[in-house]
């Protein structure tokens, strides 16, 4: 598997989707969104690298875990690797929840130029979509910082051809 270059993981979080999950924060991100909770992970030489084989082994030893989010970052930046991941946390019966400052549409269109991103859309169970916008900004969204980003069931979305939205 590929490496990932990351910011860091949080073993075990309940506020960035459904249940108890790990999220991995990865390093680099190009759309610099004024009032980013991440502001740190913007950085393409930043971070740290790590062998998703680490990430595994501690998901393994976690009995409570129902699902790992991948955050940022941006990780349609290292979508091939995450795919990869993705595969590897799906045989294990977990679910995944991707965050990204690209719409579901940009991805679909961009997808042909970059198929790696279309390789991680189909690991991705939940999507959460869209740029944080601080003029949208609500502390009232469940899993969302801003009342543009959508929650996105990505299987039923590309099944059906359209955005198909849903509340964790």
């Amino acid at each position: 598997m590929k490496d990932l270059r990351l910011a860091g993981v949080i073993r075990e979080s309940i506020v960035d989707g459904p249940g108890m999950r790990m999220t991995i924060f990865t390093q680099g991100c190009p759309h610099n969104c004024e009032g980013c909770h991440n502001p740190q992970t913007h950085d393409f030489a930043g971070g740290y690298i790590s062998h998703p084989e680490n990430i595994l082994k501690a998901i393994d030893q976690d009995p409570l875990l129902q699902g790992v989010t991948f955050s940022g970052g941006e990780p349609f930046m290292q979508s091939e690797a995450l795919a990869q991941l993705g595969q590897e946390i799906h045989k294990r019966g977990l679910n995944i929840v991707t965050y990204t400052g690209f719409t579901f549409e940009e991805l679909l269109e961009s997808s042909e130029k970059f198929p790696e991103r279309m390789q991680l859309l189909e690991q991705t169970d939940y999507l959460i979509d869209g740029k944080f916008e601080i003029d949208k900004r609500s502390l009232e969204l469940r899993f969302r910082g801003s009342a543009n980003q959508r929650i996105i069931d990505v299987k039923a979305s590309l099944e059906k051809g359209e955005v198909v939205e849903i509340e964790l």
